[in-house]
């Protein structure tokens, strides 16, 4: 009489143990899957910060690029001014210089010739000898 239930109580528990490897067994499956698709998220993930890293880097090298080409742009443009300005004001020196020196010469031939044409005689010699050049060139 015993015998039955003891088959029945040993036969529940080879169920329960079997269903309990048998969950095991899925578990672990699900585990290894997991694990798997947890690597290939891991490896997206570090993918997708090297390229995020890698924009980054081209971002700061193409600002830096322009930045310098920029700011050779803008000496370079400072320095043609410059230069304009120092051809300018060589020029207005140049023409101011030469205006100075005209008026010199003008004023120093005009006491020359006071002093040389002082008198009648001298003025009428001079002007015959200017004649006499102007003839023979």
């Amino acid at each position: 009489m015993a015998w039955p239930a003891i088959i029945k109580g040993l036969r529940d528990r080879e169920n329960t143990i079997t269903d309990s490897l048998a969950t095991a067994q899925r578990v672990k499956e699900e585990m290894a899957l997991m694990k798997s698709e947890n690597e290939t998220l891991l490896a997206k993930a570090r993918e997708e910060r090297a390229q995020m890293l890698k924009e980054a880097r081209d971002t700061k090298d193409r600002i830096v690029s322009e930045a310098k080409e920029q700011a050779k742009a803008e000496a370079n443009k400072i320095v043609i001014e410059a230069q304009a300005a120092i051809n300018a004001q060589k020029m207005a020196a140049l023409t101011e210089v030469k205006n100075q020196v005209g008026k010199l010469v003008i004023e120093v031939s005009e006491k020359v010739l006071r002093k040389e044409l002082g008198n009648k005689d001298a003025q009428e010699a001079h002007i015959k000898g200017l004649v006499d050049e102007v003839k023979l060139n």
